[in-house]
């Protein structure tokens, strides 16, 4: 679960601009690398801190955070987006850490690719040490039921990492998702390098066949067989759904084979966000032949093709 940046800072989630600025100037101040050389736990809580401050002192940034919540916000934002117009050595001057931004350095702190922290934990650091860099991100085939697919699940993986370690994760499979999609869990990636944050687990989701029903797009297709004599003259016939119910539909007197009946909004629901709306479930008719027929039934049919039929 991604950190809540509320939280972070200590404010509540209704708290103006003026009260997050002022948690963020006394908890920076606090964890400042110029007040905290080499300190690899303060460096972490100051990054994250700024983190949560570009996010919640930009009101449009603040708005996606809020509405989509602190997971879906960094599956959909990356790092770059996060800093993006975020000048450091602004905001901290502005709050009076000195004209270079913390007690004795100069030089502008703003976003560089992927650190903006780089200029604010000194050039002598650089020149020994590999700046933080995220982890690699990871693909993981996942195969699900179709059941799965329609109502969403909770899973549980384990996935074995480089060192052998198993570490196992939970994962919410969303209902309505469907092959060939793919599921971002942030931070589930490969670890990032000199104390950058982890890349990204990416989950490529492949549902197995069904043994009655096929799934095309929302809607759910099956199968059903009757006689001749059913399909002439019509007949009812009871019709498993994907979710366990049974329903009895009619047939309509001359049904031919291939014939398809809609069952309204008993299909896959939409993936959150796609815009789609709920599938329905369709019947597809198979007219049965019999192989074999008895000797009265041979001379019945005989009469039937002797009228026309």
């Amino acid at each position: 679960m991604a950190d809540d940046y509320y939280k972070i800072l200590g404010v509540e989630k209704n708290a103006d601009a003026e009260e997050i600025k002022k948690a963020y100037r006394k908890l920076a101040l606090k964890y400042h690398p110029d007040r905290n050389p080499n300190n690899p736990a303060a460096e972490a809580k100051f990054k994250s801190l700024s983190e949560a401050y570009a996010v919640l002192s930009d009101p449009e940034k603040r708005k996606q955070y809020d509405n989509f919540g602190s997971d879906q916000f960094s599956q959909k934002f990356s790092r770059e987006d996060i800093f993006r117009d975020f000048d450091i050595n602004q905001i901290l001057r502005e709050m009076g850490f000195g004209a270079g931004g913390g007690g004795g350095r100069g030089g502008r702190h703003s976003y560089r690719g992927n650190d903006p922290f780089a200029d604010l934990f000194g050039q002598a650091r650089r020149d020994h040490y590999q700046p933080p860099q995220k982890g690699d991100d990871l693909q993981y085939n996942l195969n699900i039921t179709l059941e799965e697919s329609v109502f969403g699940a909770d899973k549980k993986l384990a996935l074995q990492r480089e060192n052998q370690h198993v570490d196992e994760i939970n994962v919410k499979i969303p209902a309505g998702i469907s092959t060939g999609k793919k599921l971002r869990l942030s931070g589930k990636g490969a670890p990032g390098i000199q104390g950058g944050p982890a890349g990204d687990l990416y989950l490529n989701i492949n549902v197995v066949p069904h043994p009655i029903f096929a799934r095309d797009g929302n809607d759910i297709y099956i199968e059903k067989s009757v006689l001749f004599t059913q399909a002439v003259l019509g007949t009812s016939i009871d019709v498993p759904t994907i979710d366990g119910t049974i329903k009895r539909i009619k047939i309509p007197a001359g049904a031919q084979n291939g014939t398809k009946i809609r069952m309204k909004g008993y299909g896959a629901p939409a993936l959150k966000g796609s815009g789609s709306t709920k599938g329905d479930q369709y019947v597809k008719i198979s007219v049965e032949v019999p192989r074999k027929i008895t000797d009265k039934q041979l001379q019945l049919i005989k009469k039937l093709s002797e009228e026309g039929l």
